[in-house]
């Protein structure tokens, strides 16, 4: 069975919507996926099983928690590929402040990269890198990404979290 990863967005943050880790791993499990294994508290699920629709784990989400969780799956292949596709490994010396978005569909974003150096970001596919040397917190071009959307659903991860749930993914706890 194929190695998946999950990645909610927006819970457990601030005290909002509040998912145990604990539950979310029962829950994936009483839908059918094995080896489940979560990593941190915002809502990263990496398991094994039959491929299925984002919308179907959204779905069981909102009925265990009572709010709506959107979702972004990768398969362990996708997410070596991401991993593999670093454009920063040059200059991202530090991975907080190393940023990936994960779209639901291909990205889209219509600003200038220039327009924002030191920071730095680029578009693969369904990926969006970001490079933000002083951090998220004070970030422009993280606060203008944010309020444009940049595809369907989306959500980001430290590069710190990327390679973490891929070494999960391939059985490296």
């Amino acid at each position: 069975m194929p190695r998946q990863i999950a990645l909610l967005r927006g819970v457990n943050v601030g005290g909002n919507k509040k998912v145990p880790m604990a539950r979310l791993r029962e829950l994936m499990e009483e839908l059918g996926y094995k080896d489940v294994q979560t990593y941190v508290q915002s809502g990263n699920v990496v398991f094994s099983g039959p491929k299925r629709s984002e919308k179907h784990l959204e779905s069981a989400l909102e009925k265990a928690f009572g709010f709506s969780v959107p979702v972004v799956l990768r398969t362990h292949d996708e997410l070596a590929k991401v991993v593999r596709a670093n454009p920063f490994r040059k200059v991202a010396t530090d991975p907080a402040k190393y940023i990936v978005v994960f779209c639901a569909e291909k990205a889209k974003v219509a600003l200038k990269a220039a327009d924002f150096a030191p920071e730095q970001f680029t578009v693969r596919g369904s990926e969006v890198y970001l490079w933000l040397p002083a951090g998220m917190a004070s970030s422009e071009l993280a606060k203008l990404l944010a309020a444009k959307p940049i595809g369907t659903k989306s959500t980001a991860r430290n590069w710190r979290t990327v390679e973490k749930l891929l070494a999960l993914a391939d059985g490296d706890a």
